[in-house]
């Protein structure tokens, strides 16, 4: 039985010439919650992950075996009124957001340079789902 499928460097190649490249790094769903140390507790101490970044109003935790492994829990307050379900890190947030406007996308969070260092826009998905795509400066 033969293998027609493509290969890793054949299937980026297609992604590529489609302009569906756009080098994402982690995916990262967002919880919302008004209960941010009882959050900590259960995602540290039950969970056994640990606390990344912690600004009060979020909170990343990861996993100490696989640090791609994340979680961010935000609350109320943090800098928009529309909270995110999911983070995108993407390496070039500028290139996607033109191509968020150019396809009508429905952009509910414009994009902004943060006082806490990431560049970032948010897209309502046809579920309505809000994905927060993001890159860190540098």
């Amino acid at each position: 039985m033969s293998n027609d499928a493509p290969d890793d460097h054949e299937r980026r190649a297609m992604f590529v010439n489609m302009g569906l490249n756009m080098n994402i790094r982690r995916v990262v769903p967002n919880v919302a919650s008004e209960r941010m140390a009882e959050s900590r507790a259960f995602y540290t101490q039950f969970m056994g992950m640990t606390v990344a970044m912690d600004m009060g109003w979020i909170m990343t935790l990861v996993s100490p075996d696989n640090p791609t492994a994340q979680l961010t829990v935000l609350q109320s307050g943090g800098g928009s009124a529309v909270h995110p379900d999911v983070s995108i890190e993407v390496e070039d947030v500028d290139a996607l957001h033109q191509k968020a406007v150019a396809r009508g996308e429905p952009i509910v969070y414009p994009l902004t340079d943060e006082p806490w260092g990431v560049r970032r826009f948010f897209v309502r998905d046809p579920n309505g789902v809000v994905i927060n795509v993001m890159s860190h400066r540098a």
